[in-house]
This record gives structure tokens, C-alpha cells and sequence, in this order.
């Protein structure tokens, strides 16, 4: 799960993260409020959105008064914002964060991982932050350095004064970076996150560090033990189909083809998409409607998949183990009629009663074909999706 940029300041804030001053808004009235009361010679009015990238596009304005202040809020209020890490639908501005500015004498970069490879947390930074992290990391990788954290010893000191000595910091700086390591190791701990970032992490011409960007991203697993977290979801932030899945016990992500694909089990659903685009066809979704298949489950996965226009045919991909072949047909058929999917179907089953599965499937006046195995299942599909295209 992710939060907005301001909420991860608030968190910041409790694990002694020196940030910038600012505040939420919501309207240009409210920003202008906000402004006029963090002294300095101007302001910086940020979009919040889920994304990165927001600089570039026009989402992160510098406003020298506060008439500036109100009407950057009101260009930005209301509209959505486009960018390298989202759709070309871009994603609303429904809130603001507004910050004094600061001087800024250099921008490094911050950030805390897990790294599966080595299962261990991992502080990744560079001398070289800011908005062009990426092309760093492209470019001139050797500017980049990771240091793993022990999982039983905890971050110790020699630790963090290695990435200060990377990052060209001295005296004072080097006690200041230590704390803001120790703060973000504990938030990452305490609150389950899968990945804090600082990009950038500034020092200011006083020479004081200071997080002029945060992201925080969280493990999606452990939010029931954390309902403080889950109170911070935006869910205008994230596709309403996804939305939607969860309230019904299904993993779905909305993809850019054309062929819906339902499936029980991430492992399986990754190797259907991975067959379908093997045979010339593109997956419009990935869609797990996990081990526990009832006739609920798969009517609300046909929902999700035929609200897609982009949709032109439907790939079933089951494994019957826990729930047996004969009765995912027989949920299939029953949902193909109660949510009255006319797009074609193509059916591959697998498993106890298979063959039971199958002869329910045959013949059934509608527009459906059972596939005896998954590579006949993914070319018929993509014939259809073809088709109908």
C-alpha cells in the first residue's frame, strides 16, 4: 500500500526525520491559509498523487506569493496528473502539501529496501539525488552504494558512517545522518514497510539534512496489524476494479490487452499471461480468484473482467484441488448466465473430476470452449480476442 507524500512526512515527524514546514490542503483557500503562516520568501505546492515523477509534468510548483500560492492550488485542485509512473489517465489531485522553501546546496538520495536476494533491509544512496535518480542509476551506476543491515544486530554505527563518507558528509552531518537512518530503520520495522525513500535528502547552505521528499510503501500482508496505516489509503488513488476485487477475496491488476484471464493461484496466472503472450495474444489482467473457488468468487471475476471494455475474450485457466473440476464448471456456467457474458470463453481445466468438468462444458449452446490443455486453451483465445477485435 501506498500513502501521500504528506502522510509520510507525518510518520517521518514521529521517528525524528527532520522535514520541511508545511501542511495539507485540500482547497486553494485552505493552501493560501497554510502558506501565510510558515514565514520565509516563498512556497513550494506539491500535487499529491501516487507517483513519482510529478516535478517534471508540472505537479510541483514554486510560488513566490500568495496569490501565486492560490492559484497554482486552484490549476492543480481537481485535475489529474500524468507521468512516467502512471496511465495516460494520470491519477486526481484531490490534496496539496505546502512547504517553505529552502536553499539548497546539494541533493543526495536516501532510501531503505528489502533486498529478497540477500534477505536482508538495505540503505541504498548516492551522492547524486534529485529528479534524474533513475538516469544515475542507468548511467553511472558506481555513484550508487548499498549496505545490508543484519537482521540480529540491528544498523550500527559503522554502517551509517559509511554511507555519510559515501555521501560527502562531515562533523555534525554525520551524527545528523545516523539519526535519520536509525529513525527510517525503525519505521520500516514498526510499521512493515516494504520501502522508505528520501529522494531528494537536501543539505541546506546552513550545511543541516533534511527530507525534502518521503515515500513510504507498506506490506500489503501485515496492514491488519497496523489499522493506523490502513486508515491512510486513498483508495482514489488505485483503480476501482482493484478496489473492487479485494471487497470480494480476489487479486486483481488491471493490464493494457485485450484477453481477461481468471485463474486460481498467482504461480498459475503468472505462467497463463506468460503462454498468452507467447501466442501472439495480450493479457488485459492478471486475476486470481485464489484456492478457494466458489460460484461468488468466479460471478464477480466475470464482472470485473467484461466492465473492461478493452475485453474481447476470456480466458479460464483452473486447477481443481481443494474444490473439484465437476463443481468450478458448474460455477462457471451459472456465472456465465448470471452475469450474461456474451464476449467468448475459453475453459481449461485441470485436476479431481476433470473429465466430469470437461463433459459439462460441452455443448452448452453457449460461447464457450473447453481446451483440453493450456498452450490449445491460450491459442484459442487468442484467435478469438482476434476475432472480435
Amino acid at each position: 500500500m501506498n500513502i501521500h507524500e504528506y502522510q509520510a512526512k507525518q510518520l517521518f515527524q514521529q521517528y525524528a526525520i527532520p522535514i520541511p514546514e508545511g501542511s495539507y490542503a485540500d482547497t486553494p483557500e485552505h493552501a493560501k491559509q497554510v502558506a501565510s503562516e510558515l514565514a520565509g520568501n516563498g512556497w513550494v505546492v506539491k500535487a499529491q498523487v501516487h507517483a513519482g515523477g510529478r516535478g517534471k509534468v508540472g505537479g510541483v510548483k514554486l510560488a513566490k506569493s500568495l496569490a501565486e500560492v492560490a492559484e497554482f492550488s486552484h490549476e492543480l485542485l481537481g485535475k489529474r496528473l500524468v507521468t512516467i509512473q502512471t496511465d495516460s489517465l494520470g491519477l486526481p489531485i484531490n490534496s496539496l502539501l505546502i512547504e517553505k522553501i529552502y536553499p539548497i546546496k546539494r541533493e543526495l538520495y536516501l532510501s531503505l529496501i528489502l533486498d529478497r536476494a540477500t534477505e536482508r533491509v538495505m540503505f541504498i544512496a548516492s551522492n547524486a539525488g534529485g529528479m534524474d535518480i533513475e538516469a544515475v542509476a542507468h548511467e553511472t551506476p558506481e555513484k550508487i552504494i548499498s549496505v545490508a543491515v543484519h537482521p540480529a544486530a540491528g544498523l550500527q554505527g559503522y554502517s551509517c558512517r559509511k554511507v555519510a563518507y559515501t555521501l560527502g558528509l562531515k562533523g555534525q552531518q554525520i551524527k545528523a545522518l545516523e539519526k535519520i537512518m536509525h529513525g527510517m530503520y525503525k519505521l520500516f520495522v514498526d510499521k512493515d514497510a516494504s520501502q522508505i525513500e528520501i529522494n531528494p535528502l537536501i543539505e541546506t547552505d546552513s550545511g543541516d539534512l533534511m527530507a525534502l521528499d518521503a515515500k513510504i510503501n507498506f506490506d500489503d500482508n501485515a496492514l491488519a496489524l497496523h489499522p493506523e496505516i490502513l486508515a491512510m489509503k486513498d483508495p482514489s488513488q488505485e483503480d476501482d476494479k482493484e478496489n473492487e476485487a479485494q471487497r470480494f477475496g480476489l487479486n486483481y491488476i488491471t493490464l493494457e490487452g485485450n484477453i481477461g484471464c481468471m485463474v486460481n493461484g498467482a504461480g498459475l496466472a503468472m505462467a497463463t499471461m506468460d503462454l498468452v503472450k507467447l501466442k501472439g495474444g495480450f493479457p488485459a489482467n492478471f486475476l486470481d480468484v485464489g484456492g478457494g473457488t466458489n460460484v461468488e468468487k468466479v460471478c464477480e471475476a466475470f464482472k470485473l473482467i467484461i466492465s473492461d471494455s478493452n475485453v474481447k475474450a476470456v480466458l479460464v485457466n483452473i486447477f481443481g484441488g481443494i474444490v473439484k473440476c465437476d463443481v468450478i464448471a458448474q460455477g462457471i456456467l451459472a456465472a456465465i448466465e448470471q452475469v450474461h457474458v456474451t464476449i467468448p470463453v475459453v475453459v481449461r481445466l485441470e485436476g479431481t473430476n476433470v473429465e466430469e468438468g470437461r463433459a459439462l462444458l460441452t455443448n452448452t449452446g453457449l460461447n464457450l470452449y473447453a481446451a483440453e490443455d493450456l498452450s490449445h486453451a491460450a491459442e484459442k483465445v487468442v484467435e478469438l480476442a482476434k476475432a472480435v477485435a
